[in-house]
């Protein structure tokens, strides 16, 4: 099947990029499963934006390169932020409901931020944004949606009918859910939009397709990625063990809760930052961890029960009924809450352009390193990345859209030699046990000996896996498993290279923070 662009990912950066593109060309939008269950309408938070008349760019700026400890990359700092305004201002016209205060859009605090300059709707920002962008996006006649399309592998020149090695990529094979067929999707330009890895972790805010595959099939057709050690644990997902994944937004510390040790009583972040609260999430979070083991709980409370009812209830309306509904009323008690993996800060590298090394490929928002988040991404950039980067890829492939050739014929997906699975239990198996371990070892606080064993143990998984997925018919699950197994090696090999603690990468082998600023990059 044959479209002008193929655009990977049904999310913030995906749609961006094919509404920007639709003016034009012909785009296919492929979705792993439906096509609002990627990670951007989960986003409770909002998105930075220097809207406010005491606010500067500078600020933003600086705000962003302090929480990324000076590993971010300026130009790209100022590139996304001076396009905020316009992004929000896209987003209106779209139909995005933000919360407003009287002429002006309201904008909140939060942590690491040093203005208010979140726009938000209530705290779902993500389910309206993802709305307004699907509506766009379907009745756009240019936009061909296709959810349940499974992506194995990119489409490059050692596909072609006429073998090369050009390295120049063409498309992708999907599998289709529905038929159980995987297809050649081809185009002269593709761009990945497929989120972050993190179900590499048991404990994770990300829906459950986060599973890395844009990040392995780029590495895997020869893109070298970056700084995929920076992995952020959002500091307050709620402890319940019937609900799995319960972000509570970082908004709620922003307007006013407290971190409460619930055996002393006592606010415990003084000990930690002397920005309380409002330290950026990396602190937060291993401040939470270090609670947590030196005192043997299982939680901490998050406590905004001391601010007026109306004012808990208007401003996290979603949250506050989904806790009610848990027997947890926020407004008259605390919330118990533990960090979680929340967001890749490293992935495929890219440059202004959402250009990656192989020819025909762009990528934008959670699967890249763009420069923006260094070593820890600031609350509510991420939107924004996926906005600006979505449409900087369109731009650029519109500008050079007569240097793009007409893809080749490509060569079908061969299962020739495959059967159908009699042994999916080895699946389940290997999920759980990349899950547990990548938490157990390359978490929160690491360690080289933690990261020499899960190396270890991702060999020999690599051996299992790689078996099995040359004797056996590919299925979502396979190709997830494969793909998370590759990422859990990206990030153990960068960890391992970074010899500091900087950001997100902590270890207690070398604490301080080295005066050398360097990314790492590997090479495939």
């Amino acid at each position: 099947m044959t479209h002008d662009v193929l655009v990977i990912g049904s999310g913030a950066a995906g749609l961006t990029a094919a509404l920007a593109l639709a003016e034009h060309a012909r785009v296919l939008v492929l979705a792993k499963g439906a096509l609002n269950s990627g990670s951007t309408a989960w986003a409770q938070g909002g998105i930075a934006a220097v809207l406010d008349t005491g606010d500067t760019f500078e600020n933003h700026m600086r705000d962003t390169m302090v929480a990324g400890a000076g590993l971010n990359r300026r130009e790209t700092v100022e590139f996304v932020i001076e396009r905020a305004p316009h992004a929000i201002a896209r987003l209106v016209e779209l139909g995005v409901p933000f919360n407003t205060e009287g002429p002006n859009l309201h904008l909140t605090r939060e942590g690491g931020h040093s203005h208010r300059r979140i726009v938000h709707v209530d705290d779902a920002t993500g389910w309206a944004v993802e709305a307004a962008l699907l509506k766009a996006a379907e009745e756009n006649p240019n936009i061909t949606l296709l959810p349940n399309r499974t992506c194995i592998d990119l489409i490059n020149g050692k596909h072609e009918l006429r073998y090369s090695g050009s390295g120049r990529v063409w498309g992708a094979y999907a599998l289709n859910t529905e038929t159980g067929r995987v297809e050649a999707h081809t185009a002269r330009a593709t761009v990945l939009a497929s989120g972050g890895a993190g179900r590499c972790y048991l404990f994770s805010t990300a829906p459950r397709g986060a599973t890395g595959d844009g990040i392995a099939m780029a590495w895997r057709a020869g893109a070298r990625v970056s700084n995929m050690e920076m992995m952020q644990f959002h500091p307050t997902c709620l402890y319940n063990l019937e609900v799995k994944n319960f972000l509570i937004t970082e908004a709620v510390r922003g307007e006013g809760g407290r971190l409460i040790n619930p055996r002393s009583g006592k606010r415990f972040m003084e000990f930690y930052d002397e920005r309380l609260e409002l330290a950026p999430r990396d602190v937060v979070a291993r401040a939470i961890d270090a609670e947590i083991k030196r005192f043997g709980l299982d939680y901490v409370h998050l406590d905004i029960s001391h601010m007026p009812v109306d004012f808990v209830k208007g401003h996290f309306p979603t949250i506050y009924e989904k806790l009610i509904g848990l027997g947890i009323d926020m407004t008259t008690g605390p919330i118990p809450v533990v960090p979680a993996q929340h967001y890749t800060c490293g992935g495929i590298l890219i440059d202004l352009a959402g250009r990656t090394d192989l020819p025909g490929l762009y990528a934008a928002g959670e699967c890249t390193e763009s420069g923006l988040h260094g070593a820890n991404r600031l609350a509510s950039n991420s939107l924004l990345e996926c906005f600006v980067f979505g449409e900087a890829a369109a731009r650029d492939i519109i500008a050079r859209w007569d240097t793009f050739d007409a893809p080749p014929p490509v060569r079908p997906w061969d299962e020739s030699r495959v059967t159908d699975s009699d042994e999916e239990v080895v699946i389940k198996q290997n999920w759980t046990e990349i899950r547990r371990f990548m938490w157990n070892y390359v978490g929160i606080v690491r360690t080289t000996k933690r990261l020499e064993r899960a190396a270890h143990r991702i060999k020999l998984l690599q051996e299992e896996v790689g078996d099995y997925y040359g004797h056996f018919r590919v299925s979502t699950d396979l190709i997830e498993l494969r793909n998370l197994l590759e990422c859990a090696e990206l990030i153990v090999r960068s960890a391992l290279k970074r010899h500091e603690s900087r950001g997100l990468h902590y270890t207690l082998d070398y604490p301080n923070t080295g005066n050398l600023v360097r990314d790492t990059v590997l090479v495939p």
